[in-house]
């Protein structure tokens, strides 16, 4: 089992469910490029870059099929893996995944600013600057919970302070605004500017898949969740009441219980 974080994230936001998931698989936690320890190194942080990154890492280093877990933008990169190379994924579990909006959904109007502060030329290194001036690390990491989870006060001391030591050591790394705007930039790309390719990508998808999506999730509407599980009628999804953008943070055992509940009826099937 591969596990891959979302935009901004690392292998850390798997922290709370990695350990109990690891009872019934291999569990493997990636950082992508520009993300976590993984420096740029010439490399891009955008997503298909990313999506060759997980492919080396699904060759080389587990060497086999795997299920491929991802969150938000890792959602999106693992579904590209699965429609290019179905041989390496056997089965998928999408956790808020990046997908695009359908006509009639709304977005969040404070999601919308906040995107838009990172992809506008000329305004999105000055915005990230500006937040970090006026915030620092430690409220950093707290406007993200709170903009990710619905109710961020219940998130773990233990994960909120993983996350900080994360934060930390990116800040210190001089690469981390240049990769997440590049990462934000190639996200919004796929998503608003070209989402035709990866709807048709989305379309062959064969793994068994399972969804698991917050129903308070600010930053991926549940309609466009409701219009994906139509689409894909064999998919499997729980919509949770309560949760925001990252479940597996707020609701870990719940998390790791539907993910496992779910393997093991999706292999006694096969």
């Amino acid at each position: 089992m591969v596990l891959v974080h979302g935009l901004g994230g690392s292998a850390v936001d798997w922290l709370a469910v990695a350990p109990r998931l690891a009872a019934g698989s291999r569990v493997l936690a990636v950082d992508l490029a520009g993300h976590g320890r993984t420096p740029l190194a010439g490399r891009s942080a955008g997503v298909r870059a990313n999506q060759r990154l997980l492919g080396r890492f699904l060759d080389k280093v587990v060497g086999e099929p795997a299920i491929l877990v991802g969150n938000s933008m890792g959602g999106m990169i693992t579904l590209m893996e699965a429609a290019d190379r179905p041989e390496m994924v056997s089965q998928l579990v999408l956790v808020d995944p990046a997908v695009p909006r359908p006509r009639g959904v709304r977005l969040d109007p404070e999601a919308v600013l906040l995107f838009a502060g990172y992809v506008l030329p000329g305004l999105d290194r000055r915005f990230l600057a500006r937040r970090r001036a006026r915030n620092g690390t430690t409220a950093a990491v707290s406007d993200v919970l709170q903009v990710c989870c619905a109710e961020p006060e219940a998130t773990s001391e233990e994960l909120v302070a993983a996350l900080r030591e994360a934060a930390t050591l990116r800040v210190a790394s001089g690469w981390r605004d240049p990769a997440f705007l590049q990462a934000a930039r190639s996200l919004i790309g796929g998503l608003v500017v070209r989402p035709r390719r990866y709807l048709e990508q989305i379309a062959k998808v064969e793994a068994p898949t399972l969804v698991i999506h917050g129903a308070a999730d600010r930053l991926v509407p549940v309609g466009s969740i409701e219009a994906l599980v139509r689409s894909k009628p064999g998919w499997t999804a729980h919509v949770l009441e309560g949760a925001g953008h990252v479940p597996q943070v707020q609701f870990p055992r719940l998390f790791v219980q539907l993910v496992s509940t779910w393997l093991g009826a999706d292999e006694a099937a096969a």
